[in-house]
């Protein structure tokens, strides 16, 4: 990441060496910097390259957590909820958390699509999303004022994916995703480069069987698409249709879950777009505690029963977003300048994975001593144990816990010390 020296001192602000930012730079090391308040415009004014920033980050996330077997990336787009006129990039969208299929909800506000690294978390005994890449999706008004050309969501999503594939040319590439991202132009222009993607599929999709063989001597086009096939809601009602029963373990976050499912390959076809071979897998509740799904998955050859494990993993996309919106202060930054709006909420999101990173390098000691202080007993850490460790680990590697100066000053009990630390290590 390549960062431009701090500003020239005619550039301070009358008031700006407060008390305050004294005490803050003397507790990062800064304080004998003249110009340390030029450090707090790293995000409006400073010249580095976000696009270098997440490749170095993905580099240590793969390093650390997968080494070696697929790499399982995760994609989906949040709502930031901002208000004001100077925030410029916002739009009106539909809200996905308040929304349902029969009432409709709009929320205004910034769009932002991330691309995150579904790895398993020894420490934590579960599956997390870490974020490595996320870029600001702008309104198509804002696009129209600023004559640029609107990109819709996949659009996006192609770009990201294929900015993966150039930093992991030799990894197999797995994409999981939401229905938003179900596009036969995503589809193909992603398989083309190798990637397996996995979303969700329409009951009333177009399905068809493979072409059949071209005979010698036939003329014209060659055929793309062989006989219809019934859809996949025709399929769920059928009586003749044969279900698999299974145990699937971590079903979005309540542990094991009973499902049946059926599955076959077909080709996916609509007038004018891309073909595309699939396999479909049809889902449905023995108990019927969730409507019927369908998923899809670019490689015919894979295994009904892996593609829904790994479907199931992009519930910890969502899990993300919360975490970062509760403890890492999504939505709560009042940055007004355009730089400084693309760049706060990305580098936020690769805080998620920064932490995450730098609780790994802690021992099991460390990691498990904050979890004492919950109002629950936890079996494994969660983010925000993490983060709490984190924070105490670099609390007392800086000498922030005991004062240094040398007074005859009596001490807290040392019990009572390390409760102190534990209770402002969660609540900063």
């Amino acid at each position: 990441m390549r960062c431009m020296s701090p500003q020239p001192a005619q550039l301070r602000r009358p008031g700006e060496h407060s008390n305050q930012h004294l005490q803050r730079h003397h507790r990062t090391g800064l304080s004998c910097e003249r110009h340390f308040v030029n450090y707090h415009r790293v995000l409006s004014r400073a010249r580095w390259s976000a696009r270098e920033a997440a490749r170095l980050l993905l580099d240590l996330l793969i390093n650390t957590f997968v080494p070696a077997g697929p790499v399982i990336l995760g994609l989906d787009d949040t709502i930031e909820r901002r208000r004001g006129r100077r925030i410029k990039a916002k739009g009106i969208y539909r809200d996905p958390v308040r929304s349902s299929d029969a009432h409709f909800v709009k929320a205004s506000g910034l769009r932002w699509i991330s691309l995150m690294l579904l790895a398993p978390i020894p420490w934590a005994a579960r599956t997390w999303a870490l974020p490595f890449l996320t870029a600001l999706a702008p309104s198509e008004r804002y696009c129209h004022e600023h004559g640029k050309r609107h990109k819709k969501l996949t659009d996006w999503a192609r770009q990201m994916m294929l900015q993966a594939r150039r930093w992991l040319p030799e990894r197999e590439l797995i994409l999981v995703a939401d229905m938003g991202f179900a596009a036969l132009e995503l589809l193909a222009a992603l398989s083309r480069r190798g990637v397996i993607c996995i979303t969700r599929l329409r009951l009333d999709a177009a399905l068809y069987e493979p072409a059949p063989p071209r005979r010698p001597g036939t003329s014209g086009r060659p055929r793309t698409k062989g006989a219809r096939l019934p859809n996949l809601s025709e399929v769920l009602k059928r009586t003749s249709t044969r279900w698999r029963r299974v145990t699937v373990s971590g079903w979005y976050g309540e542990g094991d879950r009973t499902i049946e499912f059926c599955s076959g390959t077909a080709v996916w076809r609509h007038g004018g777009m891309p073909i595309v071979p699939i396999r479909w897998v049809l889902l449905r509740d023995p108990l019927g505690r969730f409507s019927p799904q369908a998923l899809l998955c670019t490689d015919p050859a894979q295994d009904p029963l892996q593609v829904i494990r790994w479907f199931i993993l992009r519930w910890q996309i969502e899990v993300t977003f919360q975490e970062a919106r509760a403890h890492l202060g999504v939505e709560t930054q009042r940055q007004w300048s355009d730089p400084a709006v693309a760049r706060t909420t990305p580098c936020l999101l690769g805080l998620f994975s920064i932490v995450t990173l730098l609780a790994g390098q802690l021992g099991q000691r460390a990691r498990t001593a904050v979890l004492s202080d919950s109002w629950y007993r936890k079996s494994h850490p969660t983010f925000s144990d993490s983060l709490a460790a984190v924070r105490r680990h670099i609390w007392c590697e800086t000498g922030l816990v005991m004062s240094r100066h040398r007074r005859k000053t009596s001490k807290p009990p040392r019990a009572l010390h390390q409760c102190l630390i534990n209770a402002l290590c969660h609540a900063a």
